[in-house]
């Protein structure tokens, strides 16, 4: 397994843990790609793993090859950062991306045009996190609502969460969303009626942007903390079932599961310089 971050100095790496715990400086490191003229805000892999996609705070979408570390796409179109970005489409040919601009913008990987295929601007505020999966977007927004997108019947559904949304993910099955907010809740949302199914509580998230993940198979959902924990839970009864210190009272600011290996990787703010340090644990 390696592990591709993004950070806050414009580059993106790509690691191998099993070398990353040496105290050698750059230990772990396989791959830099450098383009970004900002920070680098998110980062979506293709299935295959050859390609991925990367956003940020200079308004464009990057297309890149995993093995040459070269740019295959650079889209602009976007009139604020960048937060969010992921794949649709069969084998990858699509990339969807979602703005501080408010819209969502669908690009096509195989045409040479630069102008995006669909634009959705249905939101009041900043999108900040999306999950697509199959025919179905969902997005998150800082106007505080939780938006499908059914390309197939050519709908939006919304429903109100009531803060901010950080971070949406679909489960493995697509009946359920896992929304983390700025209350310090993450909810299970039911897709088909908008109902909440399950609450996870006890970390603490109410200024930064934190993405929680399903694990285990959407057993478990992980998630970091503005305290520097990593806060673990049963997806089914809710329950608090392990918290562990990670970033040394630092945001941790994102989690990431590996199904496979049953392993997870999370990173935060550690450090004078804010430079994520990223860590895989097994669980």
């Amino acid at each position: 397994m390696e592990i591709l971050t993004g950070s806050s100095d414009r580059s993106i790496r790509l690691y191998n843990p099993a070398k990353s715990f040496s105290a050698s400086v750059g230990s772990g490191l396989v791959q830099t790609y450098s383009a970004h003229g900002y920070e680098v805000l998110d980062i979506s892999v293709t299935e295959d793993n050859a390609r991925f996609a990367s956003v940020g705070g200079d308004k464009q979408v990057f297309l890149w090859d995993v093995a040459t570390a070269r740019t295959l796409k650079r889209w602009s179109g976007h009139f604020g950062r960048v937060n969010c970005v992921g794949f649709g489409g069969e084998e990858g040919s699509v990339v969807v991306s979602g703005s501080f601009d408010a819209t969502v913008r669908l690009w096509d990987c195989k045409s040479q045009s630069t102008k995006p295929i669909q634009v959705f601007e249905d939101s009041k505020d900043s999108v900040s996190s999306l999950h697509v999966l199959g025919h179905e977007i969902v997005t998150g927004s800082v106007d505080g609502k939780l938006r499908l997108y059914d390309l197939r019947m050519g709908m939006v559904y919304a429903d109100t969460i009531g803060y901010p949304i950080t971070s949406v993910q679909q489960t493995a099955d697509g009946n359920a969303v896992l929304v983390s907010t700025l209350d310090s809740v993450i909810r299970l949302m039911d897709k088909s009626n908008g109902r909440m199914l399950q609450s996870y509580k006890g970390h603490t998230n109410t200024d930064y942007r934190i993405r929680s993940s399903l694990g285990l198979r959407d057993s478990i959902v992980v998630s970091g903390s503005e305290d520097g924990k990593i806060y673990i839970w049963d997806v089914l009864e809710g329950k608090m079932v392990e918290t562990m210190i990670a970033h040394e009272r630092k945001v941790a600011s994102a989690v990431s599961c590996c199904n496979s290996r049953k392993e997870w990787a999370s990173a935060g703010t550690d450090g004078e310089e804010s430079f994520p340090k990223f860590r895989a644990v097994q669980c």
